[in-house]
């Protein structure tokens, strides 16, 4: 069944007649085409991408086959006849991507139709990957395990923060991306406790360097972390380095179909909390989802107790200790839940290194 006889049945279940798509990723994810003017008209037996001269020839050349392509004049025309022809009477939207202006002024032109959310209903559907956005999501992983292969190879200390950050970002792109996933971060000293740290013009202090970071292909991400030494690590920072890898190691081990998010968490929590001097320093989250957006759903929390993971969803195990205004540590795979484990896009390695 293809996305858009997914969204079909979801759309009839709900007793929604026709479908405006606003949202720039879920276009994206519909229609396999990424535009940022128009929008997705999508009924029974019909469904359009409705853009502008900018985007048609690429939408024709680009765009999934059961799409027709379109650019009219008047956009409020086209939606008239469109609703009309498909005998539309509930028009559904996404409530969280529209805006009340816009909102109101689609109620107020097509008074006779009902207008409604439909929460959530796509980004559910875009929780479970197919063949081929995990094999995007591996190729944008393989060039982000290169880049920072590229990187430890040509580190030295006197390099700074921003360097590091530009030479991944160089080198991934180099490699074929066409952007990184997010903003880089590349971080050390004192700030590798700031688990979403910038950047700095200064030469690399000594102690943890993270870096956080991730590429792109066809708009799919991938997203990893890996925490390396900036001279000579004594025995407290290889206690801590070895406690996050024991505790991100755990959660994997852990991870498969059917075992509850909030628990995968707590697997990898405990570990750290055991220890005294580290108990409450991982402060976030142990992962998320991860596809055509950075950070998705579902998440690997605190607050995900209760819900069963499912064999086709990504995620990132990320655990992390940040000990306030002295340094951090976080190691970070993206993984594919599966019915007896997982499997690990991600190959770079994972003991400590020590750039001296």
């Amino acid at each position: 069944m293809t996305k858009l006889e997914k969204l079909r049945v979801e759309l009839k279940n709900k007793g929604v007649d026709a479908l405006l798509v606003l949202d720039e990723l879920n276009q994206h994810y519909l229609s396999d085409f990424a535009f940022t003017d128009g929008f997705l008209a999508i009924a029974e037996n019909e469904a359009y991408i409705v853009t502008d001269f900018r985007y048609y020839e690429m939408a024709l050349n680009t765009a999934d086959k059961e799409y027709k392509v379109v650019m009219p004049d008047n956009r409020g025309e086209f939606l008239e006849k469109f609703f009309s022809d498909n005998a539309v009477k509930t028009v559904g939207v996404e409530g969280g991507s529209i805006s009340y202006a816009e909102y109101k002024s689609y109620a107020e032109r097509y008074s006779n139709l009902e207008f409604v959310d439909i929460g959530k209903m796509i980004e559910v559907l875009r929780q479970l990957k197919t063949p081929e956005e995990i094999r995007k999501m591996q190729l944008a992983q393989d060039i982000a395990d290169k880049a920072y292969s590229h990187v430890i190879s040509q580190m030295t200390p006197n390099m700074t923060e921003i360097e590091v950050a530009v030479e991944l970002e160089y080198a991934m792109r180099k490699g074929g991306a066409e952007a990184p996933a997010f903003d880089t971060i590349a971080v050390s000293g004192d700030a590798s406790s700031l688990p979403h740290g910038t950047p700095r013009n200064v030469k690399l202090k000594p102690g943890f360097l993270t870096m956080d970071f991730g590429a792109k292909i066809d708009g799919y991400c991938s997203d990893m972390t890996r925490t390396v030494v900036i001279g000579k690590a004594d025995e407290d920072m290889k206690k801590l380095y070895n406690t996050v890898l024991r505790a991100q190691l755990a959660a994997l081990d852990f991870l498969r179909e059917g075992v509850d998010a909030g628990e995968a968490d707590k697997v990898a929590r405990d570990i750290i909390d055991s220890y005294p001097e580290f108990n409450g320093a991982f402060g976030h989250s142990l992962g998320h989802s991860v596809g055509l957006f950075i950070h998705e759903a579902p998440s690997l929390s605190r607050r995900s107790f209760g819900r069963a993971l499912r064999s086709g969803e990504i995620l990132t195990v990320e655990p992390g200790i940040y000990l306030f205004g002295k340094y951090g540590c976080r190691i970070e795979d993206m993984v594919l839940i599966e019915k007896n484990g997982v499997y690990n896009f991600t190959h770079s390695p994972k003991e400590l290194i020590e750039i001296i």
